[in-house]
């Protein structure tokens, strides 16, 4: 069987390495692997590829930046053309990115099934890219690998349910255990910051209805600014986050308060977030890999798609509407914890899982 898997940012890049390496070992699979270039800044893309063993890329497509609908039609274009070149069985794509979606509907147009690891995640807000990006793909797909059992009935809400659905667990869950280790094995990142553990707190911010929204950037950085009196504020800083603080001329400012550091590799992040008092963010999959190691978490946004965290007290959904706001939240938040004898996201198998599935649909 042959599958052509499409990537193109880092949280993908963790995912497939799980999955590539299941599909390796069933002996079965040939697979193909396509990078869009949508993270080609080397700290957020070729540095994770060392550090999770994948395989070479087959094909880079060297996309980069711009807005949503000329880099999803860039990517579209260039995925069809390698479709038509290397014809694969199945395309398989993850997640809710543009190089989701460009990947997915590539191959329907050329009427090759679709495989979604990480379907039926919603957060019911349409403003978001990846709202739009994973409804489409799920609509699109003929095989939906789902993590959790509330994305499950997600779906069924939107009439997709039956054989084409199949709850796998989170591939993110798997490789949090098998690459946590790793970390503690590898990384320095501690010694080089300066920072013990449970003796700081870590935080990330990417997101554009944060970044691009003047007010609420402000809110986030003044915020996290004043929670740095307490406590050390380590904060890995996106390059488009770092370009935004400078153009409206806090970045200076800024880099006085918290710890700022350039993206880290993904065994570094892990540490950080693994020894971390709190974690504060943004980002979809550092809100599970908080819980994951069990570090409380405050989500800056209006909405998560891991309702079930927020739930079980281990994530806290704070709308940045004022720097007060942000720091009573997350000062408030340090030191919490929530019930520890839930188990959402599977059991830490939901890699080798989809790889056994693909090859029955292949048969």
């Amino acid at each position: 069987m042959k599958i052509m898997t499409v990537i193109g940012a880092r949280p993908q890049f963790v995912k497939a390495a799980m999955v590539s390496r299941a599909l390796r070992e069933t002996g079965r699979i040939e697979e193909k692997i396509v990078h869009t270039g949508q993270h080609y800044d080397h700290n957020m893309s070729a540095v994770f590829f060392q550090e999770l063993g994948m395989p070479a890329v087959d094909c880079y497509l060297g996309v980069g930046s711009g807005p949503h609908g000329e880099q999803t039609g860039l990517m579209m274009a260039a995925v069809e053309k390698y479709l038509m070149q290397e014809k694969p069985d199945l395309v398989l794509v993850y997640g809710d990115t543009n190089s989701t979606l460009a990947g997915a509907l590539a191959a329907a147009k050329m009427h090759l099934p679709v495989a979604h690891v990480e379907a039926g995640l919603r957060s019911y807000n349409r403003l978001m890219p990846e709202e739009i990006n994973r409804l489409l793909t799920d609509h699109l797909a003929d095989l939906l690998y789902v993590p959790t059992a509330q994305a499950v009935e997600n779906l069924k809400l939107e009439g997709i349910h039956g054989e084409k659905v199949y709850l796998s667990g989170d591939v993110m869950y798997d490789a949090s255990i098998f690459f946590g280790r790793e970390a503690e094995n590898k990384s320095r990142i501690l010694q080089q910051l300066g920072v013990e553990n449970r003796q700081y707190i870590l935080a990330t911010v990417h997101r554009a209805e944060n970044t691009d929204n003047p007010a609420r950037i402000r809110a986030i950085f003044y915020g996290l600014s004043r929670v740095a009196d307490r406590f050390p504020v380590v904060m890995p800083l996106h390059p488009r986050t770092r370009k935004i603080l400078s153009r409206e001329g806090l970045i200076g400012e800024i880099e006085k308060k918290l710890h700022i550091i350039d993206p880290v590799g993904y065994l570094d992040m892990l540490l950080l977030e693994k020894k971390s008092s709190l974690i504060v963010t943004d980002s979809g999959g550092v809100q599970k890999e908080a819980y994951f190691y069990r570090v409380p978490c405050v989500t800056l946004r209006d909405e998560t798609e891991w309702g079930e965290l927020v739930d079980a007290g281990w994530n806290r959904v704070v709308v940045p509407e004022g720097h007060e706001m942000v720091a009573d939240s997350i000062l408030s938040a340090h030191g919490s914890s929530g019930r520890v004898d839930l188990e959402f996201y599977g059991d830490g198998r939901a890699s080798p899982k989809i790889a056994e599935h693909l090859l029955k649909f292949g048969r």
